[in-house]
């Protein structure tokens, strides 16, 4: 039976309870390795025996999980450790195991398939049952306080074998409390350090990309990137710009910071930065209107931070020429209505916003034409970039900046402004005319460093998201009401992308608010606190679990460990 569940240092660990027999499950992922350790120790009551058994299915990590798997699985075995390849799949990598503990073995019962049923896919309208493989049974004896681990890896049996267990743990340990010390001071105790270590999965080597790590190497530089989340997704241009400053500058890692804006540096194209990066494929997908525009936003908050100009000077004549290419217009219909200086966009097909759900070629929320946040980004940059000219002693080109987010600031504020509403329209110039939908899209408008609202509006915006979209966990995408608002976010795969931006709560969408708030109420920081209460709650809560808490030592403590 699971009693508690807790996290030590942002790594897990399970306890449970059989009669008097207790036992704490431990999973260490080793750092840049294909591997994983699952450690379980006795702590309380006699001795035991752990009996193990593996269930096995080689396959893409986004194959079904009924993909055929009839081919039995050849299996190697080497004293104590053993191999397991996949017949059918000769082209994955063999999986190695051991298990280390007292009178540790296999026991072999000839390999058999077993039919197992997967509860989250049966939630999400996928295949939910599939065969699984088993070469036996793994068993450890455990004595109180002793403890056994299980490795598996696609690495070699030299990596494997390089550190044991407890050097992997400490090892891991060493690094974490580095990237803990070289965070923000704010951020290195308490909920603040658990991001700071939560951060660190999301900041990659894109290995499969051996160009950028060759080139990278040949300007002494190493190639980074942002995953945008797990499983499925890889490093997408607009999550990467949007999450830098949170993934890498609060937590310290400037030179990964830099590695990342120089990395999509050699990725512009046509005035655009990738999309998104298909797995295994070296090319970038470009349909994106917003992924270029939050670049100029990462870069500023980069050298704010920094004091990189190197990296500056060298982004300025690419920055230029996406203007350039924004300004006399790029691909899917990406660049400026001459006639009122805004930036439009819109392709048949393509969802080009942030608002980016599309199933089975329905375009969800497609939003073509003049959306708000693009032309709050829009007018960011141009403003950004007539700074970072002026700097560098350009001022003709800092000029023409200027100009155009002059007339940007005129036309935003005259043709977004929505009176009946006390907000701004969505999108206008739109294919049925002008969007008043409440979204949480216009409070950028505000938040971004560069604001194009202008101010005796903000308060009204700010009050009308207060008022409809904040919930404790973020902004909803959608306010209650509109026709096609969607209270929850379940069922199958259309079902979910149909309410993916259509009333789903986005988490971090309270960071532009919390910005916007701030600025309307400079000194008001206890609502800023109520707006993170909620996180707190909404992470803490394990409904299932009897005890759950976290262990984050404080810096203080650290020391005292030391």
């Amino acid at each position: 039976m699971l009693t508690e569940f807790r996290l030590e240092m942002g790594l897990p660990v399970w306890t449970y309870h059989v009669g008097e027999i207790a036992v704490e499950k431990r999973i260490l992922l080793p750092y840049g390795q294909n591997t994983v350790h699952v450690n379980y120790r006795l702590t309380g009551g006699g001795g035991a025996r752990l009996i193990l058994r593996p269930r096995l299915h080689f396959r893409g990590h986004e194959m079904p999980v009924d993909e055929p798997h009839d081919d039995a699985c050849r299996l190697h075995v080497l004293g104590r450790r053993f191999e397991v390849h996949s017949e059918g799949m000769p082209q994955l990598p063999p999986l190695r195991m051991t298990l280390l503990g007292r009178d540790a073995q296999l026991v072999l019962e000839g390999g058999s398939f077993e039919d197992h049923f997967y509860r989250i896919e049966a939630a999400r309208g996928y295949p939910s049952r599939g065969r699984v493989w088993t070469p036996g049974r793994l068993r450890a004896e455990l004595a109180p306080g002793e403890e056994c681990t299980l490795v598996a890896s696609t690495e070699s049996w030299d990596t494997i074998q390089a550190l044991t267990p407890q050097q992997a743990r400490n090892a891991e340990q060493a690094r974490r409390e580095r990237l803990i010390e070289q965070a923000d001071p704010h951020a290195r105790h308490g909920r603040a350090a658990e991001l700071v270590l939560a951060a660190d999965q999301f900041i990659i080597a894109p290995f499969s990309r051996q160009a950028d790590a060759a080139r990278a190497q040949a300007e002494g530089d190493q190639a980074r990137t942002v995953i945008a989340g797990y499983h499925w997704f890889t490093d997408w241009g607009r999550d990467t710009m949007i999450s830098l400053e949170g993934l890498t500058l609060a937590t310290g890692r400037h030179a990964e910071a830099g590695y990342i804006l120089r990395t999509f540096l050699h990725y512009v194209k046509d005035g655009l930065i990738p999309n998104m990066f298909p797995e295994g494929r070296n090319e970038g997908l470009y349909h994106t209107a917003d992924a270029t525009l939050w670049f100029f936003h990462a870069m500023d908050r980069y050298v704010s931070v920094t004091g990189d100009r190197l990296t500056l000077r060298q982004a300025i004549p690419t920055f230029a020429s996406i203007i350039e290419h924004h300004l006399r217009g790029t691909r899917f219909n990406i660049g400026v209505d001459h006639r009122d200086g805004l930036l439009k966009q819109g392709a048949e097909g393509y969802q080009l916003t942030r608002m980016d759900a599309k199933v089975e070629g329905w375009v969800v929320t497609p939003r073509r034409g003049k959306a708000v946040e693009l032309n709050a980004l829009f007018y960011n940059a141009l403003r950004l970039m007539e700074r970072w000219l002026r700097e560098e002693g350009d001022e003709a080109r800092a000029g023409e900046m200027a100009q155009h987010a002059r007339r940007v600031h005129e036309s935003f504020n005259r043709r977004f402004w929505n009176p009946q509403a006390g907000c701004l329209y969505d999108v206008v110039d739109g294919e049925g005319g002008d969007d008043p939908a409440i979204r949480p899209n216009p409070v950028f408008a505000i938040a971004l460093p560069n604001p194009v609202l202008d101010r005796e509006r903000w308060r009204s915006v700010l009050d009308v998201a207060q008022r409809l979209l904040v919930t404790p966990v973020g902004l909803r995408s959608l306010a209650p009401g509109h026709p096609d608002y969607k209270p929850h976010y379940d069922g199958d795969l259309r079902a979910r992308d149909a309410a993916y931006h259509r009333g789903t709560v986005w988490g971090w969408l309270a960071g532009p608010f919390a910005d916007a708030w701030l600025k309307v109420h400079p000194d008001d920081m206890h609502g800023i606190e109520q707006l993170l209460e909620g996180f707190a709650a909404h992470r803490e809560k394990r409904a299932s679990v009897p005890s759950a808490r976290s262990s984050m030592p404080s810096r203080r403590s650290r020391r005292e460990d030391a």
